[in-house]
């Protein structure tokens, strides 16, 4: 695409929120960047007057084309700004490339009496999570406001209601101060502390009009009594309370390399060679997973494992582009047999073991699409989702290997197969929106194009009636 084409394309940027793209000629992503408004941002770059620094300037050399994924706001923005970064790796992006994370809220809901804390690295399960929030220390100082008003405890300690013991506890000191209700020591019970923790929740899911009505209300009283030390304190805790709104989806934010494993990944690795009898230690893993909506926007996403981990620059995505209708084994084998011809073209190194998400039918497409490629096939395993069944290719395939759920190798598959679902699904998503983003704006354009040509008649035939009454005018 040539500079005049670049420049037209991004005037047709909208002036939202959300993600541009930078691209090189191959299609590679380069920059990834998140605007409040789409079109100005992105245009600053190619104006003849941006002083761009030296880096920006040699990556400007390299863009050939500029796409967009919008966002509802710039929070969302933000959020899908890091999480394309961590997944992609670009070239030219310095920051977000590392394992920092967003902070999450995080309630221990399955406990008897649940603590309520800061967390960039919540547990996997057995908690209620809020996030991921966009200010660290705007959550911790909302924690501690919203402690006031709800008295919930934010200490590790193991309480258990039928401790006879817990009335000799001595409480913390936030009990004094009216922050805590002290479950520790018996001072509440169960239910009255949990009705308490139900109303917290509530707040952090909308319902919070009352408690900023008050705190609004008593600020304003400060104010009028001069009292305006105190009064911009208050002010303090309701930028803190109303940064509790820039957040993110949970469902559709999901960090997961905040969730730590809950396995020894060395451990799994050896577990795997064992149950594979390999003649050689396995160490890197590709897994391979198909993501579609009635063959609507079909993609395949594939995973790197290295000893266990995920290696990020090893990952890849892939539009299906040879099959039509839902065919996951096709597709299946278009994506494996994509993979392996890049690997034989580039004489690049081959994954030790490679997972696909499915069953047998899955497994013998990825067979077949090796074998059409004329490569050497390493372990390929199958892993299915209902019931965590293992079918080894070449291994009593009719009969698959039920292991022990907690097989170490078995949880190492379950983490690249997870981790391969997600990576395909957020891909899918984002074609989706993207695509109905299209529709919606073509709709609008139509709309809008519509509307112009209504007035532009009105005009006319409103000058040609005054022409004529001027005509007649003048003939009388």
């Amino acid at each position: 695409m040539d500079q005049q084409a670049l420049t037209e394309k991004i005037r047709s940027f909208p002036k939202t929120p959300g993600v541009y793209l930078m691209k090189d000629d191959r299609g590679r992503i380069l920059y990834v960047g998140k605007a409040v408004r789409l079109r100005e941002r992105v245009s600053q770059y190619f104006q003849p007057s941006a002083a761009l620094g030296p880096k920006k300037e040699q990556m400007i050399a390299e863009v050939a084309d500029v796409e967009f994924l919008p966002a509802e706001s710039e929070v969302d923005a933000l959020l899908q700004e890091a999480r394309l970064i961590k997944d992609v790796h670009p070239k030219y992006n310095a920051r977000l490339t590392d394992d920092k994370t967003f902070p999450y809220l995080e309630i221990t809901i399955r406990e008897p009496f649940p603590g309520v804390s800061f967390t960039r690295t919540p547990a996997a399960n057995g908690t209620k999570l809020y996030g991921p929030f966009t200010s660290a220390a705007g959550l911790r100082t909302a924690i501690g406001e919203l402690q006031k008003v709800f008295r919930f405890r934010t200490c590790a300690l193991d309480i258990r209601e039928e401790d006879p013991n817990r009335r000799y506890y001595r409480p913390c000191l936030l009990f004094p101060i009216h922050r805590c209700t002290a479950p520790c020591a018996g001072h509440i019970d169960r239910p009255a502390y949990r009705k308490s923790l139900v109303r917290l929740m509530r707040f952090l899911e909308g319902s919070r009009t009352q408690v900023i009505r008050d705190l609004t209300r008593e600020m304003k009283y400060l104010a009028r009594n001069v009292r305006f030390e105190e009064a911009a304190a208050l002010r303090d805790q309701l930028r803190a309370i109303e940064s509790l709104s820039r957040r993110g989806s949970l469902e559709e934010n999901l960090q997961p390399e905040v969730f730590a494993p809950t396995f020894d990944p060395a451990e799994g690795m050896k577990a795997l060679t064992a149950l594979l009898e390999s003649a050689t230690p396995i160490r890197s893993i590709e897994g391979v997973d198909i993501a579609n909506l009635g063959g609507s926007e079909a993609v395949g996403a594939l995973v790197s494992f290295l000893d266990g981990r995920p290696f990020k620059p090893g990952y890849r995505r892939f539009r299906i582009k040879t099959v039509e209708g839902q065919d996951d084994f096709a597709m299946m084998r278009e994506v494996v047999f994509r993979r392996f011809r890049r690997l034989t073209d580039e004489l690049s190194v081959r994954p030790d073991l490679v997972l696909v998400d499915g069953g047998l039918g899955h497994l013998h497409a990825a067979a077949a699409a090796i074998a059409a490629v004329g490569a050497e096939r390493p372990h390929l395993v199958s892993l299915a989702k209902r019931d965590e069944e293992v079918y080894v290719l070449g291994k009593a395939e009719a009969e698959p290997l039920r292991l022990p759920r907690t097989h170490p190798g078995l949880k190492v598959l379950q983490a690249v197969r997870d981790e391969a679902h997600r990576f395909a699904q957020h891909y899918h998503h984002l074609l989706r929106r993207k695509a109905l983003f299209g529709e919606k704006e073509a709709r609008r354009l139509a709309a809008e194009r519509k509307a112009k040509r209504a007035r532009t008649r009105k005009a006319e035939g409103g000058a040609g009636q005054t022409g004529g009454n001027a005509a007649g005018e003048a003939g009388a």
